[in-house]
C-alpha cells in the first residue's frame, strides 16, 4: 500500500485577480523544475487542506493548488456572483498562463473530477494526463440520489438531521428549499441550513462513519461557503447546457492518459458514474476500490492514486 508523502510547505504562494470581484489564492509545492500538475479540490466550495499536497512525489512534481472562487483563502468568501463552472475553467487557464506552464497534468476528485473533465474538454491541448477520483458528472439523477431520495435509504438516521431544517411542505425539492435558506438575509437561518447540508455530506463520505469528519464539515466558516456554493451550482445544474454534457463531450479527451479511482461503496458519488465515464473512455484505467467510500483519504484510494502519480511522474 502506498502512503502519502511527508508534510510539505509551499515554496511559492500568492493571489491572482481573475475578475472584478474575485481573487484566488494559489500555492506551489515540490520541485519548481518538476512535471506540473494542478490539483482541483472538491465541493464546489471545499477549499484546500495541507494534505492535498502529499499525493505527489515532491522531487518529481511541481504541484499547483488553488482555492476556487468563494472558498478557502480566496476572496470574497462564500460569494455566489461570477461563480460558475465556466468561470473556474477560465481561472485554471489564467493560473496556468500566470505561472508560464505550457502543459500540465490534472488531478481532481468528486467536484474536482467534474471541473477537471470540463477543463480538459475545453482545453485538451493543455492537458498531459487526468487523475480522477470519485466521479461526479453533475447529472440530475446524481443530485436526486444524494439530496432527494436514494442515499436516504442507507442512512435514515443521518437523513433525519438533514431534513430537519426544511418544513414538510417543501420536502418535495430539498435543493430548492435549501437554496432559499442558504441565500437568506437572516444569518441564523443561513447558519442552520449550512450546517445540516454540510454535515450530511461529511457523515456519508467514508465507508465507516467518522464523527470527526462530520463535525469538521459542520464548522461554521467551512459550512457557509461549502453549502452555499454547492447548492448554488446544483440549483443551476452545474451551468452545463445539457444534463449529460460531460459524457457527451468526452470524445475530445479520448487521446489522453486517464486513470479513474472509485470507491466501490461511495454513496456520495456512486460508482455508476465512474463506470459510465470509463465506458465512454474505454482506454482509461478504472479501479473500483473494494473497501472504500467517497473520501480521498481512505487507504485504498490514496494508495492507487499515488501509484499512478508515481507511475506518470516523468515528463
Amino acid at each position: 500500500m502506498k502512503e502519502m508523502y511527508p508534510e510539505i510547505s509551499p515554496y511559492n504562494t500568492g493571489f491572482i485577480k481573475v475578475s472584478e470581484i474575485h481573487s484566488l489564492y494559489f500555492e506551489e509545492v515540490g520541485n519548481p523544475n518538476g512535471k506540473p500538475v494542478v490539483f482541483l479540490h472538491g465541493g464546489p466550495g471545499g477549499g484546500l487542506i495541507p494534505n492535498y499536497r502529499r499525493y505527489f512525489n515532491p522531487t518529481k512534481w511541481r504541484i499547483i493548488l488553488f482555492d476556487q472562487r468563494g472558498c478557502g483563502q480566496s476572496t470574497p468568501f462564500a460569494e455566489l456572483n461570477e461563480n460558475t463552472t465556466w468561470d473556474i475553467v477560465s481561472d485554471i487557464e489564467k493560473i496556468r498562463t500566470h505561472l508560464k506552464i505550457k502543459q500540465w497534468a490534472v488531478f481532481g476528485g468528486s467536484w474536482g473530477s467534474t471541473i477537471g473533465l470540463a477543463y480538459a474538454i475545453t482545453h485538451p491541448e493543455k492537458c498531459l494526463e487526468l487523475f480522477l477520483r470519485g466521479i461526479f458528472l453533475l447529472r440530475k439523477k446524481e443530485i436526486d440520489w444524494f439530496y432527494q431520495e436514494g442515499c436516504s435509504k442507507i442512512f435514515p438516521d443521518l437523513w433525519e438531521d438533514y431534513v430537519k431544517p426544511i418544513p414538510v411542505s417543501e420536502r418535495n425539492d430539498f435543493v430548492s428549499a435549501y437554496y432559499k435558506r442558504l441565500t437568506s438575509p437572516d444569518p441564523k437561518v443561513r447558519k442552520m441550513a449550512a450546517s445540516a447540508w454540510s454535515i450530511w455530506e461529511g457523515s456519508t463520505s467514508k465507508l465507516i462513519y467518522d464523527s470527526e469528519v462530520a463535525s469538521r464539515f459542520g464548522e461554521d466558516e467551512f459550512a457557509d461557503a461549502f453549502a452555499r456554493i454547492e447548492c448554488h451550482y446544483f440549483t443551476n445544474k452545474g451551468f452545463f447546457s445539457e444534463d449529460n454534457f460531460l459524457l457527451n463531450n468526452v470524445s475530445k479527451i479520448k487521446h489522453l492518459k486517464i486513470v479513474i479511482v472509485q470507491g466501490r461503496y461511495d454513496v456520495v458519488c456512486p460508482a455508476e458514474s465512474a463506470w459510465d465515464l470509463h465506458k465512454a473512455l474505454p482506454d482509461s484505467k478504472l479501479y473500483l476500490v473494494a473497501d472504500a467510500g467517497h473520501s480521498l483519504s481512505e487507504k485504498g484510494i490514496t494508495s492507487k492514486l499515488i501509484e499512478y502519480t508515481d507511475k506518470w511522474s516523468e515528463l
